[in-house]
């Protein structure tokens, strides 16, 4: 990073995940290893092959009035959520009602009012509105075109969690929506630092949503042999790392950040969770489901976001992986951290996979675990990989197990890796604030 380039930091923070309904539920839930993940409870649940996932701790319906609610759909809504506790977070005041009456209420103003010509979006889902588009297509079978709700096309499409943020918050400068899979939200945030450093805006609401725990999914998946079998105990099924770990498991969720130039935090005296230092990009080119085996899409990113950030390898001592819990992918991630990084400098960071807690979010997870990195920064401790009992034979490094890790005081920097079915690989820098 040049010396004159815009510093971006991290001033809000929102989640609603299977751990728990906020930012502070879900990080003690990961600090105390809890597992958000349970058996379903469908009817004719016996005729899937996985019968379990990670379900929201928070329903949406308990905090969002249910004439609102009709015209969202799941993935939506808890993107609401979350932009809500981040934006309270940052120590905004709710956004005013504009010219027309959209967006914003009429109550209390307190705290400080960001201008929307400088405020914009970027909020990503690998699959959006999944839900809506099989009960519409359901409905229209059952009982004709007549009885489709006319909010199907809005409340389906990947864009719309992005669109109703803007709309909420009054965002002008831009409302985004970056699809690449299970990189999609990670992409996100490095779209909004971008944003930033461009002059594009002085506030950026970023982050990802994905609710598509569905019977389809759960077939699509399963028929791929990707998910977990584990059936009789899946609070244990997610075991990233472990010798006996047989696939991820499917997660839902949201989690949000507020991004501001470190100009416009300072004139406010906002407080800033860390620095959103930097970002870096690759494409495999190999296949449309499989990562590349060399590892070396994923070790470009690395490089990249370093590069990005104007940090060494020597700076990281942290990495929340993307580490699915499949025989494969776990072990390739730990290969191109080494390549990117160095075997020296590679060997004295930790590493943690989160996903053995809070599932897979798909389009989400880069968000929640760009969070949770900011956390574990600010806070100074990294939450243990769950699950943990028989480290495979070919890790090498420093995985963090049984308790939290402290982190060493000072300037320090950490990276969060998000690689997405397509080939797309994205890796994010944060460092402490000091």
């Amino acid at each position: 990073m040049s010396t004159n380039q815009t510093k971006v930091v991290v001033t809000g923070l929102g989640a609603t995940t299977p751990l728990g309904g906020d930012v502070p539920s879900t990080w003690s839930a990961l600090l105390a290893g809890e597992s958000g993940v349970r058996k379903l409870d469908w009817e004719n649940v016996d005729r899937l092959p996985v019968r379990f996932a990670a379900q929201l701790a928070v329903e949406p319906s308990e905090l969002i009035p249910k004439a609102q609610l009709r015209r969202l759909d799941r993935c939506q809504a808890i993107a609401l959520i979350a932009a809500r506790e981040a934006w309270k977070d940052a120590g905004f005041a709710p956004p005013v009602k504009r010219k027309g009456g959209k967006g914003g209420d009429d109550g209390p103003k307190d705290g400080f009012q960001v201008d929307g010509e400088r405020l914009g979006v970027v909020v990503s889902s690998g699959i959006g509105g999944l839900h809506t588009a099989l009960n519409s297509y359901d409905t229209f079978r059952e009982k004709g075109w007549q009885r489709v709700t006319p909010f199907t096309v809005p409340m389906l499409m990947p864009n719309g969690s992005s669109g109703h943020i803007s709309i909420e918050f009054g965002a002008t400068a831009g409302s985004h929506t970056l699809v690449s899979a299970c990189a999609s939200s990670a992409e996100a945030i490095g779209y909004a630092i971008d944003m930033i450093r461009t002059g594009r805006a002085d506030v950026v609401i970023c982050g990802g949503t994905e609710a598509c725990i569905h019977p389809l999914q759960m077939a699509s998946f399963g028929v791929m042999r990707a998910l977990s079998t584990r059936n009789d105990e899946p609070e244990r099924a997610s075991r990233p790392y472990d010798k006996n770990r047989d696939g991820f498991v499917l997660g839902e969720g949201a989690a949000m950040m507020i991004l501001e130039s470190e100009e416009h935090a300072r004139a406010r005296g906002a407080r800033v969770h860390a620095i959103a230092a930097g970002c870096g990009y690759s494409a495999d080119a190999y296949d449309i489901v499989l990562p590349d085996p060399s590892g070396e899409g994923q070790a470009k990113a690395m490089r990249r976001a370093l590069a990005d950030a104007g940090l060494t390898p020597e700076d990281i001592v942290h990495i929340n992986a993307h580490a699915t819990s499949t025989p494969a992918g776990d072990i390739a991630e730990l290969t191109s951290i080494k390549a990117a990084l160095g075997e020296e400098a590679a060997r004295k960071l930790c590493i943690t996979a989160t996903k053995s807690m809070t599932g897979h979010l798909l389009g989400g997870a880069g968000a929640l675990e760009s969070v949770i990195t900011i956390l574990s920064l600010r806070e100074g401790l990294v939450p243990a990989v769950a699950n943990l009992e028989d480290l495979d034979d070919e890790v090498d490094l420093d995985i963090v197990r049984g308790e939290p890790r402290k982190l060493p005081d000072g300037p320090i920097a950490a990276l969060n890796n998000s690689f997405g079915f397509g080939g797309h690989n994205v890796s994010v820098a944060f460092q402490r604030a000091v």
